[in-house]
């Protein structure tokens, strides 16, 4: 892998005419009409998304989260020809182990922000010192500030070689590795490369179906013949035909992402698309926006869809699904120890019995009480210990 091995610090800008422009742009759209049904099942509701729109406009703080993330210690480095960027933070622990952290679509870096104290400080945090980490976690390229891929081939495979090549880079000789959403399929690919140093992986969407099963649901066929099937996993073949009947957004990202042009002319646009990525995080955010507390705030969802506008990445994210030719939920051949946790709300329900058989080396696997898709943004805590316990083994 051809490289410049410079780690570079990285600083960035957002100017007042920046967010002047943002503002104007959400004060000058034009309105659909309402949806012509009482649910959800038309895609976010008019009244969800003039109400995020209101509150963008006129009492959204940017500043708030740019002086979190200017807290933090940013760095860039030059991998296979592309600038990545990432967040590093060391622990004061000695002995901490080194974790390199990935988020999804329609995530970011702001998705991990409040696990990284807890992680990386945890006799602050309701742990001991043997459990610190020391913290990476990069921007997957295309999104926030790394670098836009102008040629084809950033799958989740070559991003986890990359992010071996970081973690190469970065001195670490012992090393784990953690990830939800695409996070996950490139922790999972990370754990089939076994790139030096890695010891051992944590996942809160495990890569855990069976290849024929899953070829069968992604292409709504019926199961193959003979097929046996327990109640936990009969779940969760139900939780998948759903899933697979409702990923819209993969779809059109997956075949035509250019289509999606105009997430960097209207701020509302991007908006609308990216709080719909499945029913339960939607029903999620919009209740947020309806003023009650669901554990995602109305600020986490906008400084996150604030960072896609004002780095102009709607469209370059999306071309990861159009990248990718491996199946999401599939087995991926992880041989490397696995921690696994399930979070209830998620898109699907990891049966025990079927990662037993995806992952031979399973040390850790936990039915959480509460959460869903986006577990490090919304229920931070429960993450948080299940990280520290699950990768406990690996130490």
């Amino acid at each position: 892998m051809s490289a410049t091995p410079e780690i570079r610090p990285f600083t960035f800008e957002v100017t007042d005419a920046q967010l002047e422009d943002l503002r104007s742009r959400i004060q000058a759209t034009r309105w659909s009409e309402k949806e012509t049904v009482t649910d959800q099942s038309q895609g976010p509701q008019l009244a969800t998304v003039q109400e995020l729109a209101r509150y963008w406009a006129s009492e959204y703080d940017w500043r708030k989260i740019e002086a979190k993330l200017k807290s933090l210690p940013h760095f860039i480095t030059e991998i296979d020809g592309l600038d990545i960027h990432f967040i590093h933070v060391r622990s004061k622990h000695e002995n901490a182990l080194p974790l390199i952290v990935t988020h999804g679509w329609p995530g970011s870096i702001i998705e991990q922000l409040k696990i990284i104290e807890p992680l990386t400080n945890p006799t602050a945090h309701g742990g001991s010192a043997s459990d610190a980490f020391d913290v990476v976690i990069p921007s997957m390229p295309g999104y926030g500030f790394s670098g836009k891929p102008t040629t084809t081939g950033w799958d989740p495979q070559r991003i986890a070689r990359a992010w071996g090549e970081l973690m190469k880079r970065l001195g670490y000789t012992k090393y784990t590795a953690q990830g939800g959403d695409w996070g996950a399929i490139v922790t999972d690919f990370m754990g089939a490369q076994e790139p030096e140093g890695l010891v051992g992986i944590h996942t809160n969407f495990a890569g855990i179906v069976p290849p024929a099963i899953d070829a069968a649901l992604a292409n709504f066929q019926p199961l193959p013949a003979g097929t046996e099937l327990s109640e936990e996993e009969q779940a969760t073949v139900d939780e998948l035909r759903f899933a697979y009947s409702h990923v819209y957004y993969a779809y059109l990202m997956g075949s035509r992402p250019q289509t999606l042009t105009g997430f960097a002319d209207s701020p509302v646009a991007l908006a609308s698309y990216m709080i719909d990525h499945d029913a339960a995080s939607l029903d999620l955010i919009t209740r947020a926006f309806a003023g009650e507390d669901t554990g995602l705030t109305r600020d986490d969802v906008l400084d996150n869809i604030t960072l896609f506008w004002l780095t102009n990445t709607g469209v370059s994210a999306a071309r990861l699904y159009w990248e990718n030719k491996s199946a999401f939920f599939g087995v991926k051949g992880v041989k490397l120890p696995v921690a696994v946790s399930v979070f209830p709300d998620e898109m699907y329900t990891a049966p025990k019995s079927w990662s037993e058989q995806a992952y031979p080396n399973l040390l850790h696997y936990n039915r959480v009480a509460k959460g869903g898709h986006f577990a490090a943004w919304e229920q931070p805590e429960s993450l948080v210990d299940e990280i520290r316990t699950g990768l406990r083994w690996m130490r």
